[in-house]
């Protein structure tokens, strides 16, 4: 059981009650990586608002957002959010078991295409060694068609998932899937 007190969804009302509904929709349910937010409506609200902005956005891929959150998880031993998108990118994404652990081994291993690998590393150094990333590592994207915007969202997308690595194993989410 997780160290917060949260609502569950049979027992909430007002605005956790109407994001939960939006959740739910989408989702069938609510799980508890976004329960874990009712704590702190605003917060669960700017959770569910970032979840609506990646999953539609342009050009950042379904798999490549699942491949960046289980391996910044990974780095980060957050095994809910490493379990989640594996089961992800197995489920949702068309991976089989062998590749998503080939992937967690060695990130040059992912049947990502090239664009979306070489993004993927790109994230990857930037939430590890932030300091190491330079100008040529921006060009190198750019050649492949990457914009600023995809630059940022991606790595704003590893960073946020550090966050929530830290607030999971922080208040201890439990496994639900």
């Amino acid at each position: 059981m997780t160290l917060l007190a949260t609502e569950t969804p049979d027992a909430t009302s007002g605005a956790v009650a109407e994001t939960y509904r939006e959740i739910s929709h989408l989702f069938g349910r609510v799980p508890n990586a976004l329960q874990i937010y009712s704590a702190s409506p605003e917060l669960l609200a700017q959770q569910w608002e970032a979840v609506r902005y990646y999953r539609s956005h342009p050009t950042l891929s379904a798999a490549l957002l699942a491949s960046i959150r289980m391996l910044v998880s990974k780095n980060n031993d957050c095994a809910y959010c490493v379990g989640f998108n594996e089961g992800l990118l197995v489920n949702m994404c068309g991976q089989t078991l062998e590749q998503v652990a080939a992937t967690k081994a060695d990130p040059e291993a992912t049947p990502l295409a090239p664009k979306d690998k070489a993004m993927l590393l790109f994230v990857l150094k930037a939430t590890v060694t932030p300091h190491a990333v330079g100008k040529p590592d921006l060009d190198r994207l750019r050649a492949l068609g990457w914009t600023d915007r995809d630059l940022l969202d991606a790595v704003a997308h590893g960073a946020r998932n550090t966050a929530v690595d830290i607030i999971f194993n922080t208040f201890k989410i439990e496994r639900d899937f």
